[in-house]
């Protein structure tokens, strides 16, 4: 048996044109969905994904606006700069990218942004509605992951979801996402002794810790559906946290890496945006 792909690339651009489609839409009655991206200082990977974001909101129609920010900028010239986007009627949605300079606070900064203007998903006041069940911004990546389980009309209902990762951007959200579907969920992490005895009874596993090809095919249940959140970066190439060769053997469905997770984390990013102007616009 070899597992099915899930083609993470198909299912973003769906989104990404129903986002187009709706922002059109919206740009007639004389709104136009902004999306604020702040970069501090010139991490070269930062500056890869944060053009990718630029490239995307420009093909779905939003104003898209870079604010760049050396990388002595103090924890207190960035909030104040996200003070005044929080004010900007124009701005909808406000993402800092992340990492940022050790001098700064991210948990502080994240908390400076306008639970509203959230795209990430990150401020207390969204994490606690995520927990609560109440309609909020939710981190792009597990709500990506939960689109695509829905587009392949995988069913999640009465499931057992194993998370290896407890990320507040990945693993926790996805765990919350997933019992809102009527999975049982298991969090699995560094300290958890004989992961693959929780990995090999999952129905749906999710691999989010960036440690390359840890997940193997052992470890997973024959059939199981397989979604892979790492990115690592070898000499080879890039690589997931599962041993996507081995583990399709198994598996009944998998994600690749590339072209699995990733596009729809930017994908989610332009619907969360796209949602806080109409919400604004209420």
């Amino acid at each position: 048996m070899t597992a099915g792909v899930l083609d993470g690339k198909k299912v973003a651009s769906g989104i990404r044109e129903g986002v187009a489609k709706k922002t059109a839409e919206l740009k007639a009655r004389g709104v136009t969905p902004g999306l604020t991206v702040i970069l501090v200082g010139g991490d070269p990977a930062s500056k890869v994904y944060v053009g990718q974001k630029e490239k995307a909101c420009r093909e779905a129609g939003f104003n898209s606006v870079l604010l760049e920010m050396p990388g002595t900028a103090t924890q207190e010239e960035l909030v104040e700069a996200i003070a005044r986007l929080n004010a900007a009627p124009s701005v909808h949605g406000i993402l800092v990218q992340l990492p940022l300079p050790g001098q700064i606070d991210p948990d502080s900064v994240i908390a400076a942004i306008d639970p509203a203007k959230d795209v990430d998903g990150f401020h207390p006041v969204n994490v606690g509605h995520l927990v609560a069940g109440i309609p909020c911004m939710v981190p792009c990546t597990p709500l990506g992951i939960i689109r695509m389980l829905e587009t392949y009309a995988i069913p999640m209902a009465g499931r057992h979801a194993v998370i290896v990762g407890r990320s507040a951007i990945v693993g926790k959200p996805m765990a919350h996402l997933l019992l809102a579907k009527d999975c049982t969920v298991t969090i699995c992490h560094s300290r958890t002794p004989d992961l693959a005895s929780f990995t090999r009874q999952a129905d749906i596993l999710v691999a989010a810790v960036g440690r390359p090809k840890m997940i193997t095919a052992d470890m997973v249940k024959p059939g199981a559906v397989v979604v892979d959140v790492g990115i690592n970066r070898l000499e080879t190439g890039l690589v997931g946290d599962v041993d996507f060769e081995a583990v399709r053997e198994v598996a009944g469905w998998i994600t690749p890496v590339p072209g699995g997770v990733g596009p729809l984390t930017i994908a989610m990013l332009l619907e969360n945006t796209l949602t806080a102007a109409i919400r604004d616009r209420l």
